[in-house]
């Protein structure tokens, strides 16, 4: 879901020099055309990445309720925003070059990266952890 999110931010052009977007607006581009699994997974997923006492580096600029460390939940997705954070940027550096493969999404109208381009070893500086988790 990392890789998703960020590459949908990057593509609604949520860069570190701009404005903040709707957490909400983030989320329903992320499940329409990347991954149509709920958006609760993609919203929990932003929100620990905007979060400095889980991610070394956070990869997302969060404006809003995030949570916090002691516990507290973060606030719904339609009151926070966010942004990609500069090393986010620096993940997704010449995407458009063909860089990387790319496959189609669940309903093969759009390509999507199966890796990214990343300049940082994020699973060394930021770590890795749960079920999911797989290194290619």
């Amino acid at each position: 879901v990392h890789r998703r999110v960020l590459y949908g931010m990057n593509e609604m052009g949520l860069l570190s020099n701009r404005g903040y977007k709707k957490s909400a607006r983030v989320v329903g581009e992320v499940m329409g055309k990347f991954h149509p699994h709920g958006d609760s997974s993609v919203y929990d997923t932003m929100v620990r990445m905007a979060q400095d006492w889980s991610m070394r580096y956070m990869l997302v600029d969060g404006q809003g309720n995030f949570g916090s460390v002691d516990g507290d939940p973060p606030a719904a997705m339609r009151y926070t925003e966010a942004r990609m954070q500069k090393i986010s940027e620096e993940m997704l550096a010449d995407i458009d070059k063909e860089t990387v493969d790319q496959k189609l999404n669940f309903d093969d109208t759009l390509y999507e990266p199966t890796v990214l381009p990343t300049r940082i070893p994020n699973l060394l500086v930021n770590g890795a952890a749960g079920i999911a988790v797989g290194m290619a």
